[in-house]
Parts: C-alpha cells; sequence; structure tokens
C-alpha cells in the first residue's frame, strides 16, 4: 500500500503546483522542435546585418560619400523608410546604419516573435495537442509562459549578436549595446501583443491576421510621424505610438537613450499578464470571439471550388483590402512633402530614389514596388492557410467528394491571384489620388495606377513558386520568403549599396520596370506571366502526386 501511495501523493503535489507547472518541461520541448528554426531566424537577422554593415564599408569611404547620403537620409523619403535620423546632421557610418537599416532588423524581430508566439500557442491548440498535453500534469498557464520564454530567449540572442557584430567591427560599444538591446525590445513588445492576439481568435490565420495587423500598424504610424517630424509640421507624436518607433527613439550612436525602450517591456508585460488573465476565461481550443454560426445550408453559389475557395479567403481580402487602401492614401499625401524636402538634391540623390532623374516618379515608382512586397507577402500567407487547411483535416474531406485535387488547388490559386491584383490596383488607387491631391496634378493618378498593377506578374511568379513549394515538399513552405527579402534588399538598397546587375536581375521584380521613373519591360511581363502559369502547372501536378497529411 505504502509503495502504491506515494506516486499518487506526488502526483497530487505536482498537480496542486500551479498554473505554471511543467513550464520547463513545455520549453526544453519547444527548444526541440525549433532546433533549426530558431538559428535560422536570430541567424538570419544577424547576417543582414552583417551584409548591410559591410556594403555601407565598402560604399561609403570618405566623408564626401557620406554627405552625399545625408540629404537622402535627412528627407521625408528616408523618414518612410528609415526613421527619425537622429545625428544625420553629423553623421557617420554607424548612425546611417542604425537610422537607416536598422528599421528593417527591429520590424524582422517582430515579426520573428509573432509567429513564435502563435506557432507554440494557437497552432497547438487547433491541432488538438495541446489538449492531449494538458491531460497530463501541466498548469494552465506553462504553455503560453514557455513561448514567451522561448521568444524572448531568442531575443536576447538576437540582441547578443547584433551587439557583438556591431561592437566587433570597432563602433562604439555602448551605441552597439542600444541598437541590439532596441531589437530585442521590439521582438518583446510584439510577443506580448500576440499573447492577447491567440486569445481572441481560435484559428491561427486569425490570430496571426491580428498580430500582423499591429506590426503593420505600427510600422506605417512610425513612417508618419518620422515623417512629419522631418518635415517640421503635422502629426510627428505618431511615432510614440509604435514600438517600432520606440525602438528608434533609443537612437544609437546619437543620444544612446534607454528609456524609450522601457516602454516597450512594459507593454510586453502588460499584454503578458492580460493574455495569461484572457485565456483562463475561455476553453482550451475556443476564442473569446466565437465563431458567428451559419446557415443550415450552404449559400446556391457554394457549388464549386471556386466558389468555396473564394468563401475561404473573403475575410482576409476584405481586410487586406482595407488596409492596403487606407496605407496608400497615407502614402501618396506626402507626395509634394518630399518633393519641398528635395529641391536642391544632387542628382545622384534622386538616382537613389527609384533610379530617376525625376524625383516625383522616382518617389511614385518606389512607391510602386514597395506595395509589390507587401502584396507579395498577402499571397505567401494565403498559400500558408492552405497549408493549415491541409494539416487540420478540412481538405480531405472536400477531396473526398467529386472535387480534384487540380480543381482545388487551382480554384484557390485563381483566387490568391486575383486578389493580388486587386490589392495593386487599390495601392495604385490610394497612391495615385493621394499624389494627385498633394500636387494638384491629376495627370499622376493614372500613371500611378499602372505603374502599380504593372508588377502584378511578379507577384504571382512567387506565388507560384509558394504553391509549387505546398504542392511538393510543404514543409519547405517558408523557404520562399527568401525570394520576397532578397527582391526587397535589391530593389530598395540595391542602387545605394552599387549591387552589380547580375545580382539585380535575379529578383523577378527587377524586371517589371518601376513606372513612371521607367519605361515597362512589356517583354519581360509577358515573360513573367508565361513562367507563372508554367510553375502553377508544376505545383499541380506536384500537389496530385504526394499524399495529404494532417496533423503536421
Amino acid at each position: 500500500m505504502t509503495a502504491l501511495a506515494e506516486p499518487r501523493l506526488a502526483g497530487t503535489a505536482a498537480a496542486r503546483g500551479g498554473p505554471f507547472t511543467g513550464t520547463g518541461v513545455l520549453l526544453r520541448f519547444m527548444l526541440r522542435r525549433d532546433r533549426i528554426r530558431l538559428p535560422a531566424w536570430v541567424l538570419g537577422l544577424t547576417l543582414l546585418m552583417t551584409y548591410f554593415a559591410t556594403a555601407l564599408d565598402t560604399l561609403l569611404k570618405t566623408e564626401e560619400d557620406l554627405a552625399g547620403f545625408s540629404q537622402f537620409a535627412s528627407s521625408p523619403a528616408g523618414a518612410m523608410f528609415g526613421g527619425p535620423g537622429f545625428g544625420f546632421d553629423a553623421l557617420t557610418i554607424e548612425r546611417f546604419l542604425a537610422g537607416q537599416y536598422g528599421l528593417y532588423i527591429v520590424t524582422g524581430a517582430g515579426l520573428m516573435a509573432l509567429l513564435t508566439v502563435v506557432r507554440h500557442t494557437r497552432v497547438e491548440e487547433q491541432a488538438g495537442r495541446t489538449e492531449l498535453v494538458r491531460a497530463n500534469v501541466l498548469g494552465r498557464h506553462a504553455q503560453l509562459t514557455a513561448a514567451l520564454a522561448l521568444t524572448g530567449l531568442m531575443a536576447a540572442l538576437l540582441s547578443l549578436l547584433i551587439t557583438g557584430v556591431m561592437a566587433g567591427r570597432g563602433y562604439d560599444p555602448a551605441g552597439s549595446l542600444t541598437f541590439g538591446a532596441s531589437v530585442g525590445a521590439c521582438a518583446l513588445a510584439f510577443a506580448g501583443i500576440t499573447a492577447v492576439a491567440v486569445q481572441v481568435s481560435e484559428y491561427s490565420r486569425g490570430a496571426s491576421g491580428i498580430a500582423g495587423a499591429a506590426l503593420g500598424g505600427a510600422f506605417v504610424l512610425r513612417a508618419l510621424g518620422d515623417m512629419a517630424h522631418i518635415q517640421g509640421s503635422g502629426p510627428s507624436w505618431l511615432s510614440w505610438l509604435s514600438p517600432i518607433g520606440w525602438s528608434q527613439q533609443a537612437a544609437p550612436y546619437t543620444l544612446d537613450r534607454w528609456w524609450p525602450l522601457l516602454l516597450s517591456v512594459a507593454l510586453a508585460a502588460v499584454t503578458a499578464a492580460v493574455g495569461f488573465r484572457l485565456s483562463a476565461r475561455r476553453d482550451v481550443g475556443a476564442g473569446l470571439a466565437p465563431p458567428r454560426l451559419g446557415p443550415r445550408r450552404a449559400a446556391h453559389w457554394l457549388n464549386s471550388p471556386l466558389t468555396l475557395a473564394f468563401r475561404l479567403h473573403r475575410a482576409s481580402v476584405t481586410g487586406w483590402s482595407s488596409a492596403v487602401l487606407v496605407g496608400g492614401l497615407a502614402y501618396g499625401s506626402f507626395t509634394q512633402a518630399l518633393l519641398d524636402g528635395f529641391e536642391d538634391a544632387p542628382e545622384d540623390l534622386v538616382a537613389v530614389m527609384g533610379g530617376s532623374e525625376d524625383l516625383l516618379n522616382g518617389y511614385l515608382g518606389l512607391m510602386g514596388l514597395m506595395w509589390a512586397f507587401i502584396t507579395t507577402a498577402y499571397a505567401i500567407l494565403a498559400v500558408q492557410t492552405l497549408r493549415s487547411e491541409e494539416s487540420e483535416g478540412r481538405t480531405e474531406p472536400v477531396l473526398a467528394t467529386a472535387v480534384s485535387r487540380p480543381a482545388w488547388l487551382g480554384s484557390h490559386l485563381v483566387v490568391i491571384g486575383v486578389t493580388a491584383a486587386w490589392l495593386l490596383l487599390l495601392a495604385g488607387l490610394g497612391d495615385g489620388l493621394g499624389a494627385a491631391v498633394s500636387t494638384g496634378d491629376a495627370s499622376l493618378f493614372g500613371d500611378v495606377l499602372l505603374g502599380h498593377v504593372a508588377h502584378t506578374p511578379a507577384v504571382w511568379l512567387v506565388l507560384a513558386l509558394a504553391a509549387l513549394l505546398y504542392g511538393a515538399v510543404p514543409r519547405a513552405l517558408p523557404l520562399v520568403w527568401v525570394a520576397v527579402g532578397y527582391g526587397a534588399v535589391v530593389g530598395f538598397f540595391g542602387p545605394v549599396l552599387g549591387l552589380p546587375d547580375t545580382a539585380l536581375s535575379v529578383s523577378a521584380f527587377e524586371h517589371v520596370g518601376e513606372y513612371p521613373a521607367e519605361d515597362l519591360g512589356i517583354a519581360a511581363i509577358t515573360v513573367l506571366c508565361g513562367l507563372a502559369v508554367a510553375v502553377g502547372a508544376c505545383a499541380i501536378a506536384a500537389y496530385r502526386r504526394r499524399d495529404i497529411t494532417t496533423g503536421a
């Protein structure tokens, strides 16, 4: 009896350990699952920063070189794509590096945190694994705590590596430490925001959408606030509503102030506490916002794979459409402010703005490229939802009917492709209208609209590549983000970093032409369309040959 009683009592004591019981075990399990993903994120962002630093050291060798870029960095356009420009009146390489390119490392850290928390909380619940794990001795808050701890560990490692890289290049150690801490602080802030988002929706894509909207909103608020700050008028306080803006307000290598980073830490603590509180008010697998009950019978128009695909993507299409239109109007409205800030800009700086001697057209062409990358992000995320539909067991029942695999995947690709073109159209409408109103030149509207829509074939090609990975090797689907990241680096920073034409030509987005700054490559557009169709056909063929997987 004694031998039997001791295990029972031990189990009872463990069960009474509290809501955080088992956190350490879960954390070790998460580390085991992310043994590839964790170093990929941390080392990838560190290597990207190393590349920026190496390229700038090679490009900006003299004070004259730095002076040539100080005007661009201190302009509204520089604020939009970089930051408020602290210390740019006495520009150094490290100030330019942290103030202009650090934005993308900070934003990448926020995205890393967002995806990590969703992966280890809501995705686990949606797949049914959380319920199995919690049937053992595990506290209610253990999973969220372990996910936040893992994200905090990734943020700390990223901060240390970036600090080491910057200090190792001979930059000021205090400024390097401040910059590294600003990157980690942003990751912590969005980890906390995501901890709340995963309590709201019972679906991983809904939680990712909420947290992703917060990240996108933070980027836009920061851009608008920083542009107003550089311009000397307008709502510069908008930057203080953004966790990304707080990281930039630390002003590495200039002010080296830590107190703005405390805002990110405080936000992380408050939102994490709210997340814990909300998680105690819902059932496992459920969300605080329950899904709306649908009708007993499906609508008569839901009679084909194409209409079903549209129904599944309808919510994300609505959200993205609203965000893109508003963002286009916001960026377009700053066109005249940019022109005023560059009245006496030298030709080499004008060339940076889209590679054109005409600053206005260069800026508008660069906006089209920016929205092409944003639309590509939508397309990849939409393909990732197909992976979720399959792993969660909803695809197999559909394919068990008269719906064929080519019809199912092809319908989704058609809906995503049409939506991508629609989003670029909306971005063009917003940018074109904003530019026409701010400059008083109504003729800009048509050119801006055409320049944005012209990038559609490049987006389609990346969409087809994502579909090919999904159809052939679903686990390798995240690799398609490499194409987006590379395209963004060569598209935005290629002229500044002096990249060779060979490196530029690898990106599909470089062949379209940034109209109205450049002529449209009609032949290239035709080839991109053909390649997109061919790769899409290969994706469907590959999908027909592989097994349907669930619970992956």
